[in-house]
């Protein structure tokens, strides 16, 4: 039974991470991009202003929650292990290239991410407190007039909020704490359990106060380190950008395959994790800023080009960065977490680098877990036309997985 569960999953993430959707998706990011001129980069200073130069501002609200804390939640969801993991198992799998058309899926992803954002809070809906909520399901309902649709992405939404919103984090965190400091994967399990449960009960607001202190602190712990082992090895980062460029965009033909088989293998894993990544297009973050308290739908969509800006061009980077200079390591037999986890150990004395990942690992995952909380609850609000019972019955199921993906060695949940 489980291997036709695994069959079937298996074809639908080769249809969804196929050349296809990939293809819509990006393409869907270049047509935004043309038609609104350019605005990632036109725009820049006014995105930039809005963004960081607003994110310390004041936003009273006694229900909805802040700008800020709505990136930070939707940050939190989109910087997962997918990160760290996903990225380096992309340039292993597709070549150094891969981290170059991450980049070029994040350039047409921020106008994507962008205009998301601004449909969900222009037909977001408000309950009898003003509390906001919102998604594609909202104006995919209310604004192209296809409410199937919506319900639709509302179900897939709901699920998908078991699997890569909760198996795959807390599972990729209770191993990552077993192998670094042998802790039994349940005792990780019950303790994130109980933790997760405490933010998700407050809802929106607990779980928004929470994301603007932990996002934050994640990003830049990891970003310090990848600075600093980029200091160290300064004299490789002249060869790791021409492998990126070279690789992005050789005809070398493998075998019996065809020219440019190199190009195509970088592009599929390229595309692949850096959507998967930051998740422009995927229509999941637009339910975190809808929640915000901003005003108008402008504003807040300038925090969505934000975040994409952090998720892939950033963070993203410093560990694409990190892995190509280690990719040696691959004749250890090392691969994802294993690899990157010892670029790291290797590339800063005393085992920090180490320690450093095992937190953001740990970090990532968690934050991961809380948001897409949120995200299975607006889903499921919409399609119970927000039953608190149902809700209630939802936040139980989503904590008791929690514990069965601690425990899990299943590799359809490694691969969900």
């Amino acid at each position: 039974m489980m291997q036709i569960i695994e069959q079937i999953n298996g074809a639908i993430n080769n249809f969804i991470w196929g050349p296809v959707m990939l293809v819509l998706l990006v393409g869907t990011g270049i047509f935004l991009t043309i038609r609104i001129k350019f605005f990632q980069v036109s725009h820049i200073r006014l995105w930039m202003k809005g963004t960081f130069g607003a994110m310390f501002k004041k936003h009273t609200d006694d229900v909805n929650i802040t700008p800020f804390q709505a990136v930070s939640t939707a940050l939190a969801s989109t910087v997962g292990t997918g990160n760290i993991v996903g990225v380096t198992t992309a340039i292993v799998s597709g070549g150094p290239g891969a981290l170059f058309w991450m980049w070029f899926a994040a350039f047409f992803g921020m106008v994507t991410k962008y205009s998301e954002v601004l449909l969900s809070i222009k037909y977001r809906e408000k309950d009898s407190n003003g509390k906001h909520f919102g998604g594609p399901m909202y104006y995919l309902s209310k604004g192209a007039n296809l409410p199937w649709l919506g319900t639709i992405f509302a179900v897939f939404a709901t699920l998908a909020c078991f699997g890569i919103g909760n198996l795959t984090q807390i599972n990729a965190m209770a191993n990552v704490v077993k192998q670094n400091f042998n802790v039994p994967t349940i005792y990780t399990g019950i303790a994130v359990t109980i933790v997760v449960a405490i933010i998700i009960v407050g809802g929106i607001k607990r779980i928004g106060s929470v994301a603007e202190k932990l996002v934050p602190l994640m990003c830049v712990l990891y970003l310090i380190c990848g600075i600093i082992i980029i200091i160290i090895n300064l004299d490789k980062i002249p060869g790791v950008f021409e492998l990126v460029f070279s690789n992005a965009f050789s005809f070398k033909q493998v075998g019996a395959g065809f020219m440019g088989y190199t190009i195509a293998m970088g592009m599929r894993y390229g595309f692949a994790r850096g959507i998967f990544s930051n998740e422009a297009g995927m229509g999941s973050a637009p339910m975190a800023h809808a929640s915000s308290n901003s005003k108008n739908p402008v504003d807040q969509a300038m925090w969505g080009v934000f975040e994409v800006f952090v998720d892939t061009f950033l963070v993203c980077s410093i560990t694409g960065i990190v892995a190509i200079m280690n990719l040696n390591l691959t004749e250890q037999g090392l691969a994802g977490a294993p690899l990157i986890s010892e670029a790291f150990r290797i590339s800063m004395p005393s085992d920090f680098g180490s320690i450093v990942l095992t937190i953001a690992l740990f970090l990532f995952a968690f934050t991961t877990l809380v948001g897409w909380s949120h995200y299975g609850t607006v889903s499921l609000g919409y399609l119970t036309n927000n039953n608190k019972k149902a809700e209630l019955i939802f936040k139980i199921i989503f904590i008791i997985v929690i514990i069965i993906g601690s425990v899990s060695e299943l590799e359809l949940v490694k691969r969900t």
